[in-house]
């Protein structure tokens, strides 16, 4: 068959059959095309730095591994790319220096395989720190081709689905993940430096609870009971409040029943904290130094770019009321406005509105349309009306707000925090209120255990949340929270 006419599937199903062919050719023959264990292995940037300008003879024996990512055979030497995660290596393979019967087989790898190099360093004509394998060992067949060399691995849901390869071939990706993992290394050294203390509360709940939110539902077959994916860790933390620990966080996972895109994954990892004798401005002052700080030790900058924008970290953070916000957007008498003229109103402001809405709900379409999105520079917006926040304190001088902040950066919420409601009898109170709006059976929306706990003594306390994910797409520039999450959640392949 003419192999231009060939279809990708059909290409690629030649390169298996013949990468297999291959693979079964070395059993018969005695090899094992999947080594074993490797010792001593020098990374990629390492082992150049073991090459000494002009030295009259290398000395040092380097041993490299890695995947094989570029192979040009030129009769009695080839040059090779094998890469690893320090980066690129190049090889240069000569069948004077490896002997006939190694070089013959060598020339017989595929890009994609995994391979030992054993040799010494030297530097081409062009300028590249090089290794000069003297012996070389096959460590993992791979029999299937990685994408195109020059268009990697470009359609976004292959990117995602098949994260493996993502890594492989898209540098950017794989930096913005390790980044990922050098930010949680970083914030729970910040926060130990702080003398908080680090827990771990269950993933399984009978009541789900700290957030309103759809969880996900299980069964436990050992006790008979219908149990939930929690969808926050608040007040299993607050119990341990209760218990006498004064600074706790937990870097959770939570699970939320509810829609995907850019900003959103159903399952997610968050970070909580509560510290005991605290409030809303504690938390304010921890998380604004706390972003400062992971920005300056991760991106050696407080000016992070994202959105296309520059966004200058060293610089105060903004603080106003949400009221003020309001006004600023829908007119400085909006909160003198009955409900009636408020819809009218919304819908003057091109809003999509309900007849059956309350007055908070039209107010708070006006924060979520037309001022969210223009809260770019870090800016904490305080003081909510209080059915917007039920875990929270109010404010002694306005018993309608609660003394909370929601930070905004960029366009989008990166952390609430709060003043606790430590007083059980108004939480009791404002979980019912939850409940009759709802429509709930209460037995199954109130958690008992958590107001038990209330009634012994919870003290003063500040407590905050921050998306891990929004975090990691700030401080790198991600466009989408599927660019940082190693395995997002899609749609199961056809």
């Amino acid at each position: 068959m003419d192999q231009t006419s060939e279809t990708p599937q059909e290409r690629t199903d030649d390169i298996f059959s013949q990468r297999l062919a291959k693979r079964n050719e070395m059993i018969t023959a005695g090899e094992n095309p999947y080594g074993s264990r490797t010792d001593g292995v020098v990374r990629s940037a390492d082992a150049k730095k073991l090459y000494v300008p002009g030295a009259e003879e290398q000395t040092a024996q380097v041993k490299a591994a890695g995947r094989i990512i570029g192979f040009r055979i030129m009769g009695k030497a080839s040059f090779m790319h094998i890469q690893d995660e320090q980066g690129r290596l190049q090889l240069f393979a000569s069948r004077d220096v490896m002997g006939e019967e190694s070089y013959k087989k060598f020339k017989k790898l595929d890009i994609g395989d995994i391979i030992e190099a054993t040799g010494t360093m030297f530097e081409t004509r062009t300028g590249e720190i090089t290794l000069k394998p003297v012996s070389w060992r096959l460590l993992s067949k791979s029999l299937r081709p990685l994408p195109e060399k020059w268009h990697g691995l470009t359609d976004m849901e292959a990117r995602y689905r098949q994260r493996y390869l993502d890594l492989i071939v898209n540098a950017e990706s794989a930096a913005v993940l390790r980044k990922r993992s050098l930010i949680l290394k970083e914030l729970r050294k910040y926060l130990d430096e702080k003398g908080y203390m680090e827990v771990e509360t269950p993933m399984l709940q009978y009541i789900p609870g700290g957030a309103a939110a759809t969880p996900f539902k299980t069964h436990y077959n050992a006790l008979n009971a219908d149990m939930f994916l929690r969808i926050a860790t608040e007040l299993s933390l607050k119990k341990l409040l209760v218990g006498g620990f004064e600074k706790v966080f937990e870097i959770n996972r939570n699970f939320r029943n509810e829609g995907m895109d850019r900003k959103h994954n159903p399952e997610f990892t968050a970070i909580e904290l509560y510290q005991a004798y605290g409030d809303c401005r504690t938390m304010m002052d921890l998380v604004e130094d706390m972003i400062r700080t992971l920005a300056l030790r991760v991106n050696g900058t407080a000016v992070i770019h994202v959105g296309g924008r520059d966004i200058d970290l060293s610089k105060p953070f903004r603080k106003v009321t949400y009221h003020e916000l309001v006004r600023s957007a829908a007119g400085e008498n909006w909160f003198d406005l009955s409900r009636d003229e408020k819809y009218a109103k919304a819908k003057e402001l091109g809003l999509q509105v309900f007849p059956n809405w309350t007055d908070l709900e039209i107010t708070h379409e006006v924060y979520e349309k037309l001022v969210e999105d223009t809260l770019i520079e870090p800016t904490f917006v305080t003081r909510l009306p209080m059915e917007l926040v039920p875990l929270a304190k109010k404010c002694e001088d306005d018993p309608t707000l609660v003394d909370v902040y929601e930070l905004e950066i960029n366009g989008q919420e990166i952390s609430p925090g709060y003043s606790e409601l430590n007083d059980p009898v108004d939480q009791r109170k404002r979980f019912m209120d939850q409940v009759t709006l709802s429509g709930k059976d209460p037995a199954q929306a109130v958690d008992e255990d958590f107001l038990t706990a209330l009634e012994y003594g919870m003290p003063p306390t500040g407590g905050m949340g921050m998306g891990i994910d929004r975090l990691v797409m700030l401080l790198t520039g991600a466009d989408s929270i599927r660019d940082v999450i190693l395995f997002p959640q899609l749609r199961p392949s056809k």
